[in-house]
């Protein structure tokens, strides 16, 4: 081999030996081997040397570039045993040492309520629907006897979007839903999310819904409070009661807010209800004749009545949370209390 050649394979076994790991040997190949190379130099010079004495030359860069590969193959070897050994000591597990707990996670308090929820009333025969959460005017006001100039609508700040639609504030829209689709008798629920500019320590902009409503044949307001005395016991104790108190909604007449006797001083006046022995859980009514006439079923052959209530407002008072924004900020001692 050349002279000028053994020298360039002496400062490329130098340089390999230096290498401390597989990508500094990489770096260093590259700098001999590659395109660009001190090899990759040889061969355009190849080129320019009389065709006598190409071949002769040609063969002698070819024994240079087996001779630093076998340079390169040896040394390779050596560094991927010492670092599979320094890996292996590193991820070596002490079974003598003790496990790591793993934290078990458990259901949201909104989910866990509405679940009980959805229980409670698919028990009496009610069937889910879960409507869009982007509605049009029309299912969310128009329909529900709230036209564009009722007084009704400034009850509730309402997100509104392009082309006439809007983020739905109330799951009650999917009550017209259904009853466009279906005919008496009907008997459903609709739980889900619902978006209003409102946000203090008991209001959130985005919370969920649980609409239920009711069309048949002689259906009365004392068939809504039976239902409704079945779902306080079941959520707030087999001792509590409900009344309900004159109100105003658009789509019911007449309407009611509902009331729960309070289940932490079982009716004796605490500073939860405020010394009334009563706390407010939800508002409803007998479905108002124009609902029903929009939807086109005869009032005069069919009544119903429909209530709807906050999934949140139900966790906090029965988990007594005092901060709507705790059951959005996601934080696990506080998701952590909530296990079975």
């Amino acid at each position: 081999m050349d002279k000028s050649l053994e020298e360039i394979l002496q400062e490329a076994a130098d340089k390999f030996a230096l290498a401390a790991d597989s990508h500094a040997l990489y770096e260093a190949k590259t700098a001999f081997l590659g395109k660009m190379g001190r090899l990759g130099a040889l061969y355009k010079k190849l080129r320019e040397l009389p065709e006598a004495e190409r071949p002769a030359f040609g063969a002698q860069i070819n024994e240079l570039r087996r001779a630093i590969e076998e340079r390169v193959v040896a040394i390779e070897e050596k560094l991927h045993a010492r670092e599979m050994s320094a890996r292996l000591e590193k991820e070596q597990v002490d079974v003598t040492m003790p496990g790591r707990r793993r934290r078990q996670g458990t259901l949201h308090p909104v989910t866990r309520v509405k679940n009980l929820l959805i229980d409670v009333f698919a028990g009496m025969g009610f069937e889910v629907f879960e409507g869009p959460e982007i509605e049009t005017d029309y299912y969310n006001f128009t329909a529900l006897n709230t036209p564009a100039d009722h007084p009704a609508r400034d009850m509730q700040d309402t997100f509104y979007l392009a082309d006439g639609l809007l983020l739905r504030t109330q799951t009650s829209a999917g009550q017209i839903r259904m009853m466009e689709k279906k005919q008496p008798p009907i008997k459903m629920l609709s739980p889900g999310r619902v978006f209003r500019s409102d946000d203090d320590a008991t209001h959130s902009p985005m919370f969920h819904q649980m609409e239920g409503l009711v069309v048949d044949k002689n259906i009365t307001l004392c068939d809504l409070q039976g239902m409704l005395d079945e779902f306080a016991r079941v959520v707030f104790g087999k001792n509590s009661k409900t009344r309900l108190r004159p109100s105003y909604f658009p789509f019911t007449e007449p309407s009611v807010e509902v009331d729960v006797s309070c289940h932490a001083c079982g009716g004796k006046g605490c500073s939860l209800c405020k010394g009334t022995g009563w706390i407010e859980v939800l508002g409803a009514g007998m479905v108002n004749r124009r609902v029903l006439e929009n939807c086109n079923i005869d009032p005069d052959v069919y009544s119903g009545f429909a209530f709807g209530m906050g999934i949140e407002r139900i966790a906090m008072l029965k988990y007594g949370i005092n901060n709507i924004k705790l059951l959005t900020e996601n934080d696990v001692r506080f998701l952590s209390q909530f296990k079975d």
